[in-house]
């Protein structure tokens, strides 16, 4: 039986939330265009469609709703207005050509509550932002993100040495993280990772479990709708994360402060060996008729933006790499395909480097595929109308959210089957060329516009010095009992990412 206490707080829970849902519902904008919004789903007064949209998997809803609406759909949630984009089309004509209109981002005061507003990829279109992306262009732009090839294939080897010692599923896991951390970290600071519980890296994933975890966009998304909700107290129902807020403040400043302190005192030792943060503050020191205040404006984006990378690039390229050898085990016949290539490249004297890119069509195409595949941010990062626009005799009104289903301009073919297979041989033309359809520095996955994702010249290189790294060395092969026979694999993927499980594969020597 329910004790009374917990039934007054189930009463008041509920009377809260109509009120609000009530002041939400007098508070809703109109249309004040003569034109019509896209096509959508009919609404339910107040929730809109809140419930139509399967939360665990919206892109699934979206892709779903292209069929029955069209490349570009309207949608209402508690009162906010977001736009759909279904279609690479599209996402070009509005995100590209008119960049200067769709480049905000919306604010979700969840990300200021927990102290994560400052992150290159949450602000909005503003000086501040310029900064960050000049800083970007300066530091991992394609000819600057060139310059660490040789450290991408040595992180690569490291990797593959530390599988061939250990590749069961938990190690495996740890492997990859391990990869993408020292790499990330050497590049963005010069800081040599420790292969276990090094403290930037345990602390890095920790805020990345937070935010993936426990501030969902879909909460974000209601926190911002109803205000009053941050006032409320963590006892209050479904507010508990709400005490983890002074944790998360305090890791958020280890995280950005951190690693960027180490590489000033490496500086000043005169043992900093070249990162993007040891570049700018060696930049910084030649430009010192720069004015204090501007100097520190600088630095403070600077700090920023290297925390951001090392944040960002962290959980995507390790589960990228993860997918990767789940496609692997899955499909052999494409790996066996490509070690051939490689095989016929650099045969068995040396190991596969930059410059052999170009004359391995079929790795580039697994990459390529490795990406569509299962996108680790499905959705992207949302974007805003920044004023109110016409579309094709449609009306996008100003401040909806712009949402650009990655994962639907990913999966446009007729047939389901065919989209859900992993299958490298769609990007290669028939004299065996590489030809994507589109370049890679603009998939989908990478973003459009003024807001593409500013480190994917990084992201690129990174993942095909892994890949033909170990493909080049490794055979992956689903693992056996103690019968020998095969044991089955199972890739799931939790929300927005490629966190596999059930997955323990055997990887040893193919030489």
């Amino acid at each position: 039986m329910l004790d009374l206490t917990v039934i007054n707080g189930i009463a008041c829970a509920v009377s809260i939330v109509t009120a609000l849902l009530v002041w939400k519902f007098l508070d809703l904008s109109t249309n004040s265009s003569e034109l019509p919004f896209p096509p959508g789903p009919p609404q339910l007064p107040l929730l809109g469609n809140l419930l139509d949209i399967n939360t665990a998997e919206p892109w699934i809803t979206y892709t779903s709703w292209r069929e029955k609406y069209g490349e570009i759909v309207y949608s209402r949630l508690l009162g906010q207005d977001y736009i759909i984009i279904n279609s690479a089309r599209v996402a070009k004509a509005l995100l590209d050509q008119r960049s200067s209109k769709y480049s905000g981002r919306p604010v979700f005061s969840v990300h200021q509550s927990f102290n994560m507003d400052w992150m290159t990829g949450f602000l909005d279109y503003t000086d501040e932002l310029k900064l960050h992306r000049k800083l970007f262009h300066q530091t991992l732009r394609t000819e600057a993100a060139a310059k660490y090839q040789d450290l991408y294939l040595q992180k690569a080897r490291e990797l593959v040495s530390n599988i061939l010692e250990n590749s069961d599923d938990a190690k495996l896991r740890d492997h990859l993280k391990t990869f993408a951390a020292s790499l990330i970290m050497a590049v963005t600071y010069g800081y040599e990772a420790a292969p276990e519980n090094d403290p930037f890296v345990t602390r890095v994933n920790e805020l990345i479990n937070i935010i993936t975890v426990l501030v969902p966009p879909e909460r974000a998304v209601l926190l911002s709708a109803f205000p009053i909700l941050q006032r409320l107290p963590a006892w209050f129902p479904g507010l508990g994360f709400k005490r983890l807020i002074p944790h998360c403040h305090r890791l958020v400043q280890e995280v950005r402060n951190g690693p960027f302190e180490y590489t000033r005192k490496e500086i000043a030792k005169g043992t900093a060996p070249r990162s993007m943060v040891s570049e700018f503050l060696q930049n910084q020191m030649d430009n010192s008729e720069n004015s204090n205040e501007k100097q520190a404006d600088v630095e403070r984006a600077m700090t920023a933006t290297s925390a951001s990378v090392f944040i960002g690039a962290f959980s995507i390229t390790s589960s990228n790499l993860l997918t990767f050898m789940l496609a692997m085990v899955l499909y052999p016949q494409v790996q066996e395909k490509a070690c051939a290539e490689i095989d016929a490249v650099v045969g068995n004297k040396r190991l596969p480097n930059f410059d052999d890119r170009p004359s391995l069509p079929y790795v580039e195409a697994v990459l390529r595929e490795v990406i569509r595949w299962h996108n680790v941010v499905p959705l992207g990062l949302p974007h805003a109308t920044t004023t109110s626009d016409t579309f094709e005799g449609y009306h996008i009104p100003k401040g909806a959210i712009i949402i650009t289903n990655a994962w639907g301009l990913s999966h446009t073919s007729s047939d389901p089957n065919d989209d859900a297979e992993f299958n490298p041989d769609r990007y290669l033309a028939a004299d065996g060329k590489y030809s994507p359809a589109s370049a890679f520095t603009a998939d989908p996955a990478f973003g459009f516009g003024r807001r593409v994702c500013p480190g994917r010249f990084f992201a690129e290189g990174s993942a095909w010095a892994a890949i033909v790294t170990i493909l080049s060395i490794l055979r992956i092969a689903k693992a056996k009992d103690a019968q020998g026979k095969e044991i089955g694999v199972k890739g799931d993927f939790t929300t927005g990412g490629a966190a596999v499980y059930d997955f323990s594969p055997v990887c040893d020597s193919r030489h």
